[in-house]
């Protein structure tokens, strides 16, 4: 293929990315320096950093800083809940697999909304959760279980989950199983071999599938909105908050952008980590 031919083949794909990457980051950045926008125009006027100066305001870095840990601990505990499935997927037999991935992919089939609205019926006060520990005598009263820090993350690795059990099940469907047989040959236990053979093997995969749930739960708004309550804030609700409702698009924007530059500090890292993973392997 010639290199005209070449761009001819890209056009498409360029395009579709300037029109919905580019160019709507391009008009948030515009907002983020806006000093004001006129109730008669939809354009911002005048230019100014105050905007991105709030966001060093202790109230907005405390949203920053429990959207981050939210995130991070939604990433760990869908790896502790991923890994032992994806591994258990990879290693069943072929006619198997296809009907496991198939349970791990369903919710997708449902909307994100019905999902979460699902879930918040099995743990409110009267929901199925406390109905059984109340009708079995383990408890007297309902359990709190809805509108706090903890039912925010059920609901991040309920959802997210899914992300990081495909792109870590690909990666440990192609370990040679004959690594693992000739580890024990030369008297690794089961843990020594996995630890030194299947970990290491496997880390890119956990790296993308990491990377997925962070980025998601990061930015995520509709879970902590209707499962958190008006304690547990994060970045998504701010960006929703002063969109919608403060109507202040400019420090929304702002916010946007900020996000934005996480997610992609994340991605640098994430993909620095692989490159240095791949570097040891190959030594």
């Amino acid at each position: 293929m010639t290199r005209r031919g070449g761009w001819a083949a890209l056009a498409p794909t360029v395009l579709w990315l300037t029109a919905l990457v580019a160019a709507p980051l391009a008009l948030m950045l515009i907002y983020s320096l806006a000093a004001r926008i006129a109730p008669d125009s939809p354009w911002p006027q005048g230019i100014t950093l105050q905007h991105y100066a709030r966001l060093v305001d202790p109230l907005y870095l405390r949203i920053f800083i429990r959207s981050i840990l939210q995130a991070a601990l939604a990433t760990f505990f869908s790896l502790l809940l991923g890994y032992p499935l994806a591994y258990y997927i990879a290693r069943s037999p072929l006619q198997k697999r296809g009907r496991l991935l198939l349970l791990v992919v369903i919710p997708f089939w449902t909307n994100f909304l019905v999902r979460t609205y699902a879930l918040m019926v099995l743990m409110r006060a009267q929901g199925v959760i406390n109905s059984i520990l109340t009708a079995t005598g383990l408890i007297r009263e309902p359990l709190s279980l809805l509108y706090n820090e903890a039912a925010v993350q059920v609901g991040l690795v309920y959802t997210l989950l899914p992300l990081l059990i495909l792109p870590l099940y690909a990666n440990l469907e192609k370990l040679d199983e004959r690594l693992l047989s000739a580890a024990q040959d030369l008297g690794a236990s089961p843990f020594a071999a996995f630890w030194h053979v299947t970990w290491p093997l496997s880390r890119p995969g956990v790296l993308v599938g990491c990377m997925m749930v962070f980025i998601s739960a990061f930015g995520m708004y509709l879970v902590p909105d209707l499962m958190g309550g008006a304690r547990s804030v994060m970045v998504g609700n701010l960006i929703q908050n002063q969109f919608l409702q403060a109507r202040n698009w400019p420090f929304g924007a702002a916010v946007a952008l900020a996000l934005t530059g996480v997610v992609l500090v994340v991605a640098l890292l994430v993909q620095r980590a692989g490159r240095l993973d791949g570097g040891e392997v190959k030594r």
